[in-house]
């Protein structure tokens, strides 16, 4: 019996002091308030009464950190999944503006020709497909209950965006995926559509430092 919804969950704030865009960069997890966010998104799932039966979560630390009260709460660790992973970014490891900023090193500028595919990383494409299929496959292994994938913002909105027949191209600085939020799908005949979003960590979003990858 396949699952009956899918909860794309966005990791917590991560420690980041230095400001850097971590994206796939190792040794990056979750703040103290973080952890905070991480437990306010399983506490949401709980008070729901939603029927968890499958936990997911990119291989980063930042996401297998997030899926910890999951696990404490529903009973299971989380399987990985590559596929619902922070996309590439030639800037990992770079501060992005400020003095010796990314934007201001004239070698950086060739990598930023094409904000519409985006030309500085993974294709926006490429990364709606990967999520999809993931999604996808994960509903049709459920053995009912939902599923709940703990990812990131770009892969999350690139979801929401290819669900919504909105262009993949976008303004980062526009973007409905909140720090430990959820986003939830159900199956409608052949397709997925997005039925619900939360933000069960908003009254901690007034704390946070770093709000994640551009």
């Amino acid at each position: 019996m396949p699952a009956e919804q899918i909860h794309l969950v966005r990791h917590g704030e991560v420690f980041n002091p230095q400001g850097v865009l971590y994206g796939r960069l190792p040794g990056y997890g979750l703040s103290d308030l973080g952890r905070q966010m991480a437990q306010a998104a399983a506490d949401e799932l709980v008070r729901v009464g939603r029927p968890v039966s499958t936990l997911i979560a990119s291989p980063l630390q930042r996401t297998q950190q997030s899926a910890e009260p999951m696990t404490a709460a529903f009973g299971f660790a989380p399987t990985l999944d590559e596929r619902v992973i922070e996309p590439e970014n030639r800037f990992e490891g770079k501060r992005m503006t400020g003095r010796g900023g990314a934007l201001g090193d004239a070698r950086n500028w060739r990598f930023l020709v094409n904000p519409w595919e985006p030309s500085w990383g993974e294709p926006f494409g490429s990364i709606a497909t990967r999520m999809l299929a993931a999604v996808d496959d994960a509903w049709q292994a459920a053995d009912g209950g939902d599923v709940v994938v703990v990812s990131h913002q770009l892969p999350i909105w690139m979801v929401h965006r290819r669900l919504a027949g909105l262009s993949l191209a976008h303004d980062p600085r526009r973007r409905r995926c909140a720090l430990s939020s959820i986003t939830t799908l159900e199956r409608r005949g052949d397709r997925f559509v997005e039925v619900d979003y939360r933000d069960p960590a908003s009254g901690l979003a007034a704390q946070a430092t770093d709000v994640g990858a551009v």
